[in-house]
């Protein structure tokens, strides 16, 4: 548990932990959630909601929730109606919004009850001017909430070079400082960005900052036909994924990944923006310069799988 009192005797603030929920159309399991925040070991924390225009149940479980838990436990806000990522950028961007570690969260998963403890205890070790990155694998389960596997584990060091190609962990595990959250707003809520957790991560990495990838699942992520974004652990997901990347999905994304990363270009380190420069510019090359640059420039993806099809996108074209 965080410290209350400091060596001399003196009341320490707790800390705080702001959640950002983004909710649609989410009736089912969302009381689920809201009961899982309940069970943290860390029992300081307030949810900041924003409702994107839902039309079933939500609103009315959230005001609810509003009502039976302590005044500005829960705060209910309207959404961009622009998006998930839109949302979720549009909370972290508020400017009456304070905490001392902000956590994403989706609507429909339960967190383990240590989840916050984990994460306020890592990220207590980060100095407070260095933007840090909490994340951990997860827990899959059913709509049922009966568990069917865990998400893939990744093993190679967390970094820009390959958060330029994907993302380590999904946003529903993600706990950041005040300094990764700053970087957040200077960017600004208007980005066209694929994900608000893709983007966080390379946000942090690429402007010198550091994320730890815990091992350990924090959160039961829950699989169901109503999931914007799922797991790519099944085969069915990873044969999507390929079909997409055909379809120029990949080369798109990375568009609007290289045009948002230009927002904060002065505060990424020098050896990251010679990073994105190759990146970049490899794209734009016949196919042998291409892979000449891309692989000069250090981008790689967490297994041989995913490094295989990068080599495909890069041959192809797509990426």
């Amino acid at each position: 548990m965080p410290r209350t009192e400091a060596p001399n005797g003196a009341r320490i603030a707790p800390l705080k932990v702001a959640i950002l929920l983004c909710t649609f159309d989410g009736q089912d399991y969302l009381a689920q959630q809201l009961e899982s925040f309940e069970a943290q070991s860390h029992p300081h924390w307030e949810v900041w909601a924003s409702d994107d225009g839902s039309e079933d149940d939500t609103r009315a479980i959230l005001e609810a929730y509003q009502q039976k838990w302590p005044k500005g436990t829960l705060r209910l806000h309207v959404g961009p109606a622009a998006g998930f990522a839109a949302n979720f950028l549009s909370l972290a961007c508020q400017a009456s919004l304070v905490a001392d570690y902000y956590a994403y969260s989706d609507q429909d998963d339960v967190w383990e009850a240590d989840k916050l403890v984990r994460a306020v205890k890592w990220l207590q070790s980060v100095p407070q001017n260095v933007p840090a990155l909490y994340c951990t694998r997860t827990r899959l389960v059913d709509a049922g909430g009966n568990e069917v596997g865990l998400s893939p584990l990744f093993s190679k060091s967390p970094s820009f070079a390959n958060a330029l190609t994907q993302n380590i962990a999904g946003g529903n595990t993600m706990v950041f400082n005040n300094a990764a959250r700053a970087l957040l707003r200077e960017a600004g809520e208007g980005l066209s960005v694929v994900a608000h957790d893709w983007w966080a991560y390379m946000v942090v990495t690429g402007c010198g900052g550091t994320v730890f990838y815990d091992r350990a699942p924090t959160v039961r992520y829950r699989q169901h036909d109503g999931n914007l974004v799922g797991t790519n652990a099944t085969w069915v997901a990873r044969f999507e994924r390929i079909r997409m990347l055909w379809q120029g999905c990949l080369r798109n994304w990375n568009d609007r990944n290289i045009a948002a990363l230009g927002q904060l270009r002065d505060k990424l380190t020098p050896e990251n923006r010679k990073i994105l420069a190759r990146f970049a510019a490899a794209r734009q090359m016949r196919l042998i310069p291409r892979l000449i640059h891309l692989k000069s420039s250090g981008i790689y993806r967490q297994t041989l799988l995913g490094n295989l099809g990068l080599i495909a996108a890069a041959i192809f074209g797509k990426i």
